[in-house]
């Protein structure tokens, strides 16, 4: 179920966007749960700083997903070993309980857009994503994905 599910994300970020993206990657939840102790985590190798790219996190969630947002923080690490971490506010419904993202069936894709970025050295880059809420495990989560875009 999990590879599908997988396949079935792949698909659709590819058909979303004309522009092949530089890097997309989605890590898929077992069971549709996310434990605290799971950081889903991304390595991007960036060999040109010259250039500026859009930054996308994509959160899919269900239906039944039980909050209006998500905390997450983003732990980043540079190829020298300076190391961040920041929270965010991913947003999945509206206050009056309408979806915030794109919603297909039972599935509901939450996009977190960090555009015109630049990288500050070449190399590897490690984006790694844990959830920042009280509860340790929160159901009805399908999976997290990073996708990178060069700006044109």
């Amino acid at each position: 179920m999990t590879k599908v599910l997988f396949i079935l994300a792949l698909g659709f970020a590819f058909s979303r966007c004309g522009d092949t993206p530089y890097y997309d990657k989605t890590y898929s939840f077992e069971k549709k749960e996310w434990n605290q102790r799971v950081m889903p985590s991304f390595t991007v190798d960036i060999q040109d700083t010259s250039k500026v790219y859009d930054f996308v996190i994509t959160l899919r969630t269900t239906t039944s997903y039980s909050y209006n947002n998500l905390w997450v923080f983003l732990n980043s690490k540079t190829p020298s070993g300076l190391t961040a971490r920041e929270p965010f506010q991913i947003r999945i419904a509206n206050e009056d309980g309408s979806w915030f993202g794109t919603k297909s069936g039972t599935v509901v894709e939450n996009p977190l857009v960090f555009r015109s970025r630049k990288f500050p050295e070449k190399g590897k880059f490690t984006f790694t994503v844990e959830q920042g809420i009280t509860e340790e495990t929160i159901d009805e989560v399908l999976d997290i994905g990073l996708r990178l875009t060069e700006r044109k």
